[in-house]
């Protein structure tokens, strides 16, 4: 009898073993199979892995966890068995978008506790993703509310791009500029003027130590009057508290005066060309540079600006003035990030941009650099962001048609994908 229980339990405790083992074994094949579901793979694309190598043609890109994995021919890489392939054949894929000068301070993303996931990925797609954009900087907005939706974006509640902010911006005693009284009263929203180089520092500690990326100075702003100049001695309290943290500086100069207290101050993006002012001489070209300035141009913006104008004469300033000083800076070798100015422009569509970049000498070499791979450096993210490589951020931009034959292509967005996810799909 003895015997006979021992071998019952020992039937019984094997039976378990064995169960127990055949468990472990289909959770591990299932854990593979969620893995590879995981995977992305574009097959069949032109491929623009940098704005200045070579083009792959027939190209495919496997992503894994939100990092490329492989890009190459796509006979040379291997699709895995629970892949998410998406057939891209006659398509174009580059590096997801930059756009480096953007206000997340629009209506539709105000009092963003307000706001369900829905309206915000909405409002995101409308004005960003619909666009390539996989990463903004934001120049000019309520810091908290900001920072509530880039918390909504990162924690998957809401679609969008990585943003980037500088939160509330910076100007002088009687520099709130005269076209963003209207808006701060209507919305109640503050910002304040600095008085004091004292003050202006504790101001950028404070809006760093509550998550900006950078900072915003008006270093000429625009009032009835005419322009107001931001003390020297000003601008460079503000810029030496931001280096000192390692933030970038952004300033909005209006025009030649603005560029000028910009270089001596010490910032480090202009924000604008200055319609104001005529053509940058060599000589200022040659001092931004050496100041080691990058330049986002926003030529849409004069065009939206100019809805009191006469056509003859907003071409007359845009050939004479603004297009000059895009060419002489680029030519020059200066840095030049893309960007729109879009939150404070309404014009969403981006192809008039490009036209306007094409127009003042840009090849679409360049002006893919000023979306990707010079945005990625000048912000610190060139290891991750701004190419296709093995192991790089697996942001991504399909595209319709080849921006080498037509820079308008760059607007023609089918699917815009941050770390591996879709986020834009065209309908």
């Amino acid at each position: 009898m003895l015997r006979d229980n021992f071998c019952a339990e020992g039937v019984y405790c094997s039976m378990r073993i064995r169960f127990t083992l055949a468990l472990l074994f289909l959770w591990v094949l299932l854990a593979c199979d969620f893995s590879r579901a995981s995977d992305l793979v574009l097959v069949g694309a032109k491929i623009y892995p940098s704005p200045m190598g070579p083009p792959i043609d027939n190209g495919s890109i496997l992503v894994h966890d939100g990092r490329i994995l492989a890009v190459g021919p796509s006979a040379t890489i291997k699709i895995p068995r629970a892949a998410k392939v998406v057939d891209c054949k006659g398509l174009v894929v580059t590096a997801g978008f930059w756009n480096s000068h953007v206000h997340i301070i629009m209506p539709g993303l105000l009092h963003a506790e307000k706001l369900s996931s829905e309206q915000i990925t909405s409002q995101l797609e409308e004005t960003l993703t619909r666009w390539g954009f996989t990463s903004v900087f934001d120049i000019a907005s309520v810091l908290d509310n900001t920072t509530l939706i880039r918390r909504r974006i990162e924690s998957g509640e809401v679609k969008g791009p990585r943003i980037l902010t500088v939160g509330e911006p910076f100007w002088a005693k009687g520099g709130t500029p005269i076209y963003v009284k209207g808006f701060l009263e209507a919305n109640h929203i503050s910002f304040p003027e600095v008085e004091s180089s004292a003050q202006a520092a504790e101001r950028v500690r404070k809006q760093i130590h509550d998550g900006a990326d950078g900072i915003k100075l008006w270093t000429g702003s625009p009032e009835a009057s005419g322009v107001v100049i931001t003390p020297l001695d000003l601008a460079k309290a503000i810029v030496t508290e931001a280096h000192r943290a390692g933030k970038p500086v952004f300033a909005h100069p209006t025009n030649q005066d603005g560029a000028e207290i910009a270089i001596q101050s010490g910032v480090d993006i202009l924000a604008h060309t200055t319609d104001a002012g005529g053509p940058w001489p060599p000589s200022l070209v040659e001092r931004l540079k050496s100041a080691h300035m990058a330049l986002i141009p926003t030529l849409t913006l004069w065009h939206v600006e100019s809805k009191n104008e006469s056509r003859e004469g907003f071409e007359k300033g845009m050939n004479e003035v603004v297009l000059p000083q895009l060419r002489a800076y680029s030519e020059a070798g200066g840095q030049i990030l893309f960007g729109t100015d879009v939150g404070y422009i309404e014009q969403f569509d981006t192809s008039e941009e490009f036209v306007w970049m094409s127009r003042a000498g840009m090849s679409s070499q360049q002006i893919l650099e000023s979306l990707t791979t010079n945005p990625a450096q000048r912000f610190g993210y060139s290891s991750h962001s701004g190419r296709i490589a093995k192991g790089m951020d697996a942001d991504l931009v399909v595209l319709r048609a080849d921006p080498a034959q037509d820079a308008t292509a760059f607007s023609k967005v089918r699917y815009t994908i941050r770390s591996g996810n879709v986020i834009y799909s065209e309908k």
